[in-house]
């Protein structure tokens, strides 16, 4: 137990709620405000989710009280044919990270960050990618725990770190 939540396994079962943490990583932005069903049915997000969960994806749940789940992150090995945002090759998983609003600043991101990173790499996982806005304040985050850019867009990063 962290402070005040706890970690385990993400499971097939856990879809819905990757739904919801999707939808916050989409709407990080204060008064972030585009609909669940717009970012879920949206080519560029549907893929971190579609089928979850197929044999190569895996992630962490962080739970508060009673079970109640407070954040996730998990990966997707993607197809060089349909990337996501921070695909940087074919063997290379892809991270996805949301954390309640009511659960940010207490460490949870930073703890499910930590933890699949070292799942990834319990999987055979040599290096572990995302993307991430420039103007989001996770990128320090993401700095700090030792992810470094290796892609710039327009208005966004890709950034890589080794598993081990």
């Amino acid at each position: 137990m962290y402070r005040g939540f706890s970690l385990r396994r993400a499971a097939q079962t856990d879809a819905m709620f990757l739904g919801d943490m999707l939808v916050e990583a989409a709407n990080w932005r204060a008064g972030g405000v585009r609909p669940r069903h717009e970012v879920l049915t949206s080519a560029e997000h549907r893929r971190y989710l579609a089928g979850w969960k197929r044999s190569a994806d895996d992630g962490l749940v962080a739970t508060g009280e009673d079970d109640v789940p407070v954040g996730a992150a998990w990966y997707r090995v993607l197809p060089q044919n349909a990337p996501g945002f921070g695909f940087v090759g074919v063997a290379v998983p892809e991270l996805i990270i949301g954390v309640h609003p009511l659960w940010r600043a207490r460490g949870v991101g930073r703890t499910l960050l930590r933890g699949v990173v070292e799942l990834a790499g319990s999987q055979g996982h040599s290096r572990i990618s995302l993307s991430v806005e420039r103007d989001n304040f996770a990128r320090n985050l993401y700095r700090a725990e030792g992810f470094v850019v290796v892609g710039q867009g327009s208005a966004r990063d890709t950034m890589v770190r080794a598993t081990t």
